[in-house]
């Protein structure tokens, strides 16, 4: 049964890897979720996040525009359940569209950055009207608590537990 479900959560990380993992040739950050409010439910991200903690010891979230609410809502849930502190946060505009041309980029260009807490970044920075072309984006870097392996491992048994008890 064990060699199943390691079988399953490998599968799954990989696909989720695949799913919304970056991976940005230049960083090449293997811990870096990029989150969708659309793609995926929120509870995806939040146990991708932890299987990340869990590889690397830290993960990084980041969303751009309406998005970026999911991403605290995922830090959130992580801090307050004990599995995560806030190491770093970072919010910025970035231009989509190019200075010349005004035609959308491929890639975003980070301008306005500040850094902080979540609690101090609850108002994010909204973009100018007068410029649609200029989106807020966030990253959030969170890194394990010294409990994190303990609740993990609280947790795996509790599911342990569970699935002895319906078979």
């Amino acid at each position: 049964m064990e060699v199943i479900t390691e079988g399953v959560n490998n599968l799954n990380i990989a696909a989720a890897a695949v799913a919304v993992a970056t991976t940005d040739s230049a960083n090449n950050k293997k811990n870096r979720i990029q989150v969708s409010n659309t793609k995926k439910p929120l509870f995806f991200y939040v146990n991708l996040a932890k299987r990340y903690m869990q590889q690397h010891n830290e993960v990084e979230l980041s969303a751009l525009g309406m998005a970026i609410a999911t991403v605290v809502t995922i830090a959130e849930i992580l801090k307050n359940n004990g599995l995560a502190v806030e190491k770093k946060i970072m919010t910025s505009t970035v231009d989509m569209r190019e200075e010349t041309g005004g035609r959308p980029v491929p890639k975003a260009k980070a301008r306005d950055m500040a850094y902080g807490s979540i609690d101090q970044i609850c108002t994010v920075m909204r973009p100018p009207q007068r410029e649609p072309s200029r989106v807020v984006f966030i990253e959030i870097l969170l890194g394990k608590t010294e409990k994190f392996d303990e609740l993990m491992a609280a947790a795996a048994a509790e599911e342990a537990a569970a699935a002895e008890e319906q078979s």
